[in-house]
């Protein structure tokens, strides 16, 4: 009689137990498949993806946006928009032409206009988003998005940067959008080496789309 009596409040705990444990298996996660956001075109340098711009070598286009620096000189330091028009506004110097300039022969341009209200002033330009050149990967890879064309890319680093194919891709028949032209690469004969898929393998341009079926 006495274990009895011992036993009856442990049954009575783990029937209080009970519905803990079913209300704790119907709000358990479900491993439910990773969604990727498609990426916005990037600003440079804060992405491992994007190569950071060459001053000697990219060219500056609408909507890019450019640090200028001006040694100890917190007025002219500022960061700018590249119009639509091409040009950028600076104070004293007023409109300048930025639009198919590298980021090094306009700073030459910025340093000359300023050596005519301060001596030996020292300029630093630099390009803090691209967003006059970018590509587009869509479909089954496993990153669909539009990234800045920062430096001249090929059509399989840009199936790299989209983190590759999701199941069931068509590796064979890549399609690349250029305007009215529908472009194709095979990425299965690339690999083996094939010599027709090598030159398929174009250097993409501004505003191109690689579309993987």
């Amino acid at each position: 009689m006495a274990t009895a009596k011992k036993i009856f409040p442990l049954v009575l705990v783990g029937l209080a137990c009970i519905p803990a444990w079913g209300q704790a298996s119907k709000s358990a996660p479900t491993n439910n498949p990773q969604v990727f956001d498609a990426p916005r075109v990037t600003t440079a340098g804060t992405d491992s993806t994007v190569q950071p711009v060459d001053p000697k070598t990219y060219l500056i286009g609408p909507e890019d946006v450019l640090r200028i620096e001006v040694f100890r000189d917190q007025d002219f330091s500022r960061p700018v928009n590249v119009r639509p028009d091409g040009k950028i506004t600076l104070p004293l110097i007023g409109d300048l032409q930025a639009e198919g300039l590298t980021p090094e022969r306009l700073n030459a341009q910025i340093k000359e206009a300023l050596s005519q209200y301060m001596n030996s002033p020292e300029v630093s330009t630099s390009v803090l988003a691209v967003n006059s050149k970018a590509f587009t990967v869509t479909g089954r890879v496993n990153r669909v998005g539009r990234w800045p064309l920062v430096t001249p890319l090929r059509v399989f680093d840009a199936i790299g940067l989209a983190g590759g194919f999701q199941e069931f891709a068509n590796e064979k028949n890549i399609q690349i959008i250029r305007g009215a032209q529908r472009l194709t690469f095979n990425y299965r004969d690339y690999v083996k080496g094939k010599k027709e898929a090598l030159d398929q393998n174009i250097w993409l341009q501004n505003g191109d789309t690689v579309v993987v079926k």
